[in-house]
């Protein structure tokens, strides 16, 4: 065996690797519902962007993570929903509990209004 033929088996065997590491990665991100994207995909494995979109292989696994996953919740979006529910649940029952405030200050205004308009005429009966 030459030398580059030993240089190309080499080259190979690398290629191969970064192709499993990239296929184990993406198999793992779509069992554990995380969205496949090139650039998580890249923080992962650390591997180029050019990788991703150059080899047939890697890029075919991608779409095939990416077409499987269209559709599907993300768990992310599920919790930001459930914070923004618990928090429009306050902010009704704040609402409510200013509204109930309200009509209780217009009674009481309309109470003191009376009880004014009664001394007034008391005042005036006076004179």
């Amino acid at each position: 065996m030459s030398k580059y033929d030993r240089m190309i088996a080499l080259n190979r065997q690398a290629s191969d690797e970064k192709i499993e590491r990239a296929k184990r990665e993406i198999h793992r991100m779509v069992k554990e519902w995380e969205k496949v994207t090139i650039p998580k995909l890249m923080e992962k494995t650390g591997l180029s962007r050019g990788f991703f979109y150059k080899n047939p292989i890697v890029r075919k696994e991608v779409g095939l993570a990416q077409e499987q996953q269209t559709g599907l919740p993300d768990p992310r979006r599920n919790i930001l929903d459930m914070a923004m529910n618990s928090e429009l649940k306050l902010l009704q029952q704040k609402k409510e509990a200013l509204e109930a405030e309200n009509e209780r200050l217009k009674k009481e205004n309309e109470a003191l209004k009376k009880s004014l308009a009664k001394k007034n005429i008391s005042m005036l009966k006076k004179l």
